[in-house]
């Protein structure tokens, strides 16, 4: 939810930097077009870390089912199970980890933008890796949960269409 406002904002800081740049308007004090082209790369990279955790979830993220496509509910659970477990969540353990470091590095040495009229507080835009692997993690945990549940459901196949589970493992 929080996403689609920050895409909202997003159109609308490129629409008046894109307006104020064209028409020669002047901007208010204190903020300069490095600022704006800034903030619309800040808001990028913010819409971006918020989608990549709900993508996964929702089943929206780019999937290449050429083999798995053809595989039974089951057969598919365990191939997603065995994912999350050995490679998006100790993938996700270890980008927040290196990350973590990158954003302390960067708020103890008060590191800002490379322009001289840039953003100031960088590290806020390096926290956003930090938090876009937590998403993921916790995207992981959750879809984990959903593929244990399929996998320890006893219903017959019959039965598990007529009941409320949709009787998948991933969202196609």
């Amino acid at each position: 939810m929080f996403g689609g406002w920050l895409a909202v904002l997003l159109v609308v800081v490129v629409c008046y930097d894109v307006i104020t740049r064209s028409f020669a308007i002047q901007k208010p004090v204190g903020i300069n077009s490095t600022m704006v082209q800034e903030a619309e790369y800040w808001l990028h990279s913010y819409l971006i870390i918020l989608a990549v955790g709900y993508a996964y979830v929702r089943g929206a993220h780019v999937r290449i089912d050429i083999i798995r496509g053809a595989l039974k509910s089951k057969t598919q659970c365990w191939i997603e199970l065995i994912g999350i477990l050995f490679a998006l969540l100790p993938f996700s353990i270890l980008g927040a980890w290196f990350s973590w470091f990158y954003v302390v590095s960067s708020f103890s040495s008060g590191e800002i933008s490379k322009s001289q009229n840039g953003l100031s507080n960088l590290w806020l835009l390096k926290a956003g890796l930090v938090f876009l692997f937590v998403l993921l993690f916790l995207s992981g945990v959750s879809k984990s949960i959903r593929a244990v549940s399929e996998l320890s459901d006893r219903r017959s196949p019959g039965e598990r269409a007529r009941g409320k589970k949709d009787g998948r493992c991933v969202s196609d």
